[in-house]
């Protein structure tokens, strides 16, 4: 092979490489964080493990954000390791700056963050509701015939598109959007496992007023709703009859969760659960351990 085809063929290989992204090491103090970021950024006890990496090893992967200038920039994946540096005393860090549109970079800051082991629902539903919104004002096809949909429509497919990426049908992402309909005290039931996903959806349909004096009530008597009776609520609500005594009313039925129930101080549980983990997934860890332990029990008498 002559040393021209050799060049040339060095060239190609050269052009069929990823381009690889510059890393820079800047000033945090010129990184801002997302507008809206939905994630939280919790000194907890992951945030402390992080902490502890940073110091041992520094931070091994630079931060992504959107590059605004030469000198300024918008964090779209890396919240936590900033915070973590912050805590540390550490003012520099590794850095990649994108250039992007702010529908972009909203993706790109969703789907990032998507990837994190422990995800609250209002984190999701924040995100989702974000990422809906930014591929409509993109103006991204979601319809994968010839034939134009109707709003309705597209949304149920962008919903569809957006579920497939995270392992989550269109319905389900519909419904954590839902959730954002949700007074703060009930969104804060939902992430604490106290109120389900189905339940949540239901009264995400009620007013403002209605949601509020359920917030109450809960408060007051420590009962959270079924399913059922949430349906209900949302049928009164749609026909203006949802008062404080209707939902008293519904509330004092006797259901399934009301009976006997034996209650355990969380702070005696928690360190054996990760942080987020919801009430009925701890509720299930506590069963299945119950039933080794009575398996094992059995098996020492056994072998006596």
């Amino acid at each position: 092979m002559s040393e021209s085809n050799e060049e040339m063929k060095g060239n190609e290989t050269k052009q069929d490489e990823p381009k690889r992204e510059k890393v820079r090491v800047v000033d945090i103090s010129l990184i801002k964080d997302f507008p809206d970021h939905p994630f939280q950024v919790k000194d907890d006890e992951s945030m402390a493990q992080l902490v502890e990496s940073i110091r041992m090893n520094g931070v091994l992967n630079p931060v992504i954000s959107l590059k605004i200038d030469e000198n300024h920039y918008q964090l779209i994946s890396g919240h936590r390791r900033k915070h973590a540096c912050i805590l540390l005393g550490i003012d520099r860090i590794p850095l990649i700056g994108r250039e992007l549109s702010k529908e972009e970079a909203i993706i790109e800051m969703v789907d990032s963050n998507l990837q994190r082991e422990h995800i609250l629902p209002s984190e999701k539903a924040k995100a989702y509701k974000m990422k809906m919104e930014a591929m409509k004002n993109q103006g991204k096809r979601t319809d994968l015939t010839s034939t134009p949909m109707a709003g309705k429509s597209k949304e149920r497919e962008t919903a569809s598109i957006i579920g497939a990426s995270n392992g989550e049908s269109g319905d389900q992402v519909r419904r954590y959007i839902r959730l954002n309909e949700l007074t703060d005290e009930l969104l804060e039931f939902v992430d604490e496992g106290k109120i389900g996903m189905r339940p949540a959806v239901e009264l995400s349909y009620l007013q403002e007023e209605e949601m509020r004096d359920l917030v109450d009530f809960i408060d007051n008597e420590e009962v959270f709703p079924s399913h059922a009776q949430t349906i209900r609520m949302r049928s009164l609500s749609k026909d203006g009859k949802l008062d404080r005594e209707a939902i008293e009313t519904i509330m004092n039925e006797e259901k399934p969760n009301q009976k006997a129930r034996i209650k355990i101080p969380m702070e005696k549980i928690e360190k054996y659960f990760p942080v987020g983990t919801s009430e009925q997934k701890i509720e299930e860890t506590i069963i299945k351990a119950l039933a080794m332990y009575r398996q094992r029990q059995k098996e020492n008498r056994d072998a006596r």
